[in-house]
């Protein structure tokens, strides 16, 4: 391992390259007349999950609708006209981040496709871990696939299926599917529900007015009013079928054989909205939690406790409740600076996180100040943040981190970046991080620390109760496409790039 300590340039710096992508969010209801306003309330509330593209598709009893668009769900979906080109009762959309395909409007989901029974509309938050593997297979027998997703994959599946019925096909296909997701698809007169084996990926079931709906978090059934019915089970497919006489029909399947859950501890982490309840956990007590339990691993003398915003806020407001230090919002986010807000010369690299972090110098000046952050991915904003609060006057920046050091990419939906960018590996020791970052001191939450804050109790190495990969290594699925990729498989998945 390196030891050496190099800072990067402002040519090397980016503002969105240190961070864990947020993955995606999807939001559906059936039988409801305002189907497709409430789903782009829902997609907003999820807005946190992805903030590249989103897309609805409806149906109105004799042709299903469609609108996608890239940018933020806001951007498009407020305006009325917009909505009055997607009528019916049954809608789902879908919020993207990109981790599989590049940017591109063919891309967006949910995607859709003419069956031999009807059309079928599917979104899914995750990513399939053979999805490439089984798209080359496919690929080879003759099918024609228009985007880089892997979500068209189970369409073609769907297709294929010898099941007569949809919902049979839809559960056929996803069997054949490997990784971490949450499904959503609509027929003519359906919406499906699904989740994957180990329940890495998060989806939750509420009612508005009798009618069922199903999004990637709470926060998305607390914004139009619904209610909380249950989270939907590891592996389980949920089928909710408007009857001829108006009624709904739902039909739970569950797997013969159904192993532990395993949620993503990312979610309480970081991607998850504090305000939403995770496998019936609170992520705001969970953030909390971690606080108070990094304040006891690491405690140190400071002044103050300021967060990193906006995720470090509820570690960081357990931090100072536990250790007693006041806290204070000692830096201030600015929250309308857009990936795009200006072109990234070299004049504008040189402002770094200034663009989107400014320093509270009344609360920092003449202070030793405790920085905590939810996590630390390349370390490079970490340095910037450190470089703004020293140059505010702090005495002292020490930092600690509301999560373990993170080792390990992800393939369930997470965009992280290669092993050998990430911080925990390019140095040998926390001391040489320490040293890189400019703090006085730098510390972790241990991984027994954090399953304690989420799930009350240390982890157990024998069946881990979370997916904590990325951590410690442990993969709860196969990896197919990874450990069955070759040195002269293509890295560039289309030939077809979009212009603009």
């Amino acid at each position: 391992m390196e030891t050496q300590v190099t800072h990067p340039s402002d040519d090397d710096f980016d503002l969105s390259g240190d961070t864990l992508h947020e993955e995606c969010g999807v939001f559906g209801i059936l039988g409801h007349t305002d189907a497709s306003t409430l789903t782009a309330l829902g997609l907003h509330a999820l807005q946190h999950r992805g903030q590249e593209a989103a897309g609805i598709v409806s149906f109105d009893g004799r042709q299903f609708y469609q609108e996608k668009h890239m940018g933020l769900v806001g951007d498009h979906y407020t305006d009325p006209a917009v909505l009055a080109k997607l009528p019916g009762t049954i809608a789902i959309g879908h919020t993207r981040y990109s981790t599989t395909g590049e940017v591109a409007l063919r891309n967006v989901q949910p995607l859709f496709a003419e069956l031999e029974d009807g059309g079928i509309a599917i979104a899914h938050n995750g990513n399939f871990t053979n999805g490439l593997t089984l798209r080359r297979q496919i690929i080879a027998t003759g099918a024609i696939c228009q985007s880089t997703s892997d979500t068209e994959v189970v369409l073609h599946l769907i297709a294929r299926s010898r099941h007569s019925s949809t919902s049979d096909r839809f559960i056929d296909a996803l069997r054949q599917m490997e990784g971490g997701y949450a499904m959503l698809a609509m027929t003519r007169t359906k919406l499906i529900a699904a989740r994957d084996p180990v329940g890495i990926r998060p989806l939750v079931m509420g009612e508005l007015d009798g009618k069922p709906i199903f999004c990637s978090e709470t926060c998305a059934l607390d914004i139009i009013g619904a209610k909380y019915v249950r989270d939907v089970e590891n592996g389980e497919v949920i089928i909710c079928e408007i009857q001829p006489d108006g009624s709904i029909s739902i039909d739970a399947r569950k797997p013969a054989r159904k192993v532990p859950e395993r949620p993503c501890l990312f979610e309480y982490v970081y991607f998850a909205r504090p305000d939403s309840m995770v496998a019936g956990r609170s992520v705001y007590k969970a953030r909390k939690n971690a606080g108070i339990n990094l304040a006891k691993e690491a405690p140190v003398e400071a002044d103050v406790v300021v967060p990193v915003p906006d995720g470090g806020t509820p570690a960081a407001i357990g931090f100072a409740q536990q250790s007693g230090i006041p806290f204070e919002l000692g830096i201030i986010r600015n929250h309308y600076v857009g990936r795009t807000f200006i072109e990234p010369t070299q004049q504008i690299r040189a402002f770094g996180v200034r663009l989107k972090h400014s320093a509270n110098r009344a609360e920092i000046a003449g202070k030793r100040v405790v920085l905590i952050d939810d996590s630390i991915v390349r370390g490079t904003t970490s340095l910037k943040i450190v470089q703004m609060i020293r140059d505010a006057g702090a005495t002292e920046v020490h930092i600690r981190v509301a999560s373990p050091m993170i080792f390990h990419s992800d393939y369930y939906g997470i965009d992280t970046p290669d092993p050998d960018k990430l911080l925990a590996n390019q140095y040998a020791d926390i001391e040489a991080m320490c040293r890189f970052i400019g703090a006085d001191s730098l510390q972790f939450l241990s991984i027994d620390g954090l399953y304690e804050a989420v799930g009350g109790k240390k982890r157990d190495p024998k069946a881990p109760q979370f997916t904590d990969h990325y951590f410690t290594g442990d993969y709860p699925t196969q990896l197919t496409d990874l450990n069955g990729r070759t040195m002269n498989d293509p890295k560039q998945i289309s030939m077809l790039r979009e212009a603009g």
